[in-house]
């Protein structure tokens, strides 16, 4: 599948992208804020384009004025999500290279993401979990209409031995189609 907004094509990952995507991934200002590790060289990317960014639903952000991916999206749907939630449900993931940053890119990528998700793939509802502090991931869940549900104090950060908050947000098919 591929998916195309205004500025972005969004479609899968491929084994030449790793180069692009270490290029972005291994800044320490990115992987980190969303729970995931610093990528450490072009190998290191390429595994994880096969093992993870490889899941269904999970899409390149390509920037058309660059022609390569400067970040990632992705809906987790189900029982692929992070969060107990029924397959009429997913969770939403994303990120973006730092001289990206400010640019609408993924609030653009994201708004795309929830029109796949309600209107292609049926989903009832689209969750997003951001950790304490993340204030780009909550200006594009602003941006893009999801409300606040919940908070989650002392959750187990994967990169080391500490806990963290996570704020929980959503939004259903109905509040999404209102906004549009």
């Amino acid at each position: 599948m591929i998916l195309e907004t205004t500025r972005l094509i969004l479609r899968p990952w491929e084994d030449s992208d790793a180069e692009a995507l270490y290029k972005y991934a291994s800044s320490p200002e990115v992987g980190p804020a969303a729970g995931w590790a610093v990528h450490t060289s072009v190998e290191n990317s390429l595994e994880i384009i096969q093992n993870v960014l490889s899941a269904p639903e999970t899409y390149a952000v390509i920037l058309k004025e660059v022609g390569h991916p400067v970040g990632s999206i992705g809906l987790m749907i189900g029982k692929a999500s992070n969060s107990d939630i029924p397959d009429t449900e997913a969770e939403i993931g994303y990120w973006i290279g730092v001289p990206y940053w400010g640019r609408g890119l993924i609030t653009e990528s994201a708004r795309e993401m929830l029109r796949r998700g309600f209107e292609d793939l049926q989903l009832d509802k689209i969750w997003c979990n951001i950790y304490d502090g993340n204030v780009r991931s909550y200006r594009v869940e602003e941006k893009c209409g999801f409300k606040f549900h919940h908070t989650t104090e002392k959750v187990p950060f994967p990169l080391d031995d500490t806990f963290r908050t996570v704020h929980t947000f959503c939004i259903s098919k109905e509040e999404w189609l209102a906004k549009r």
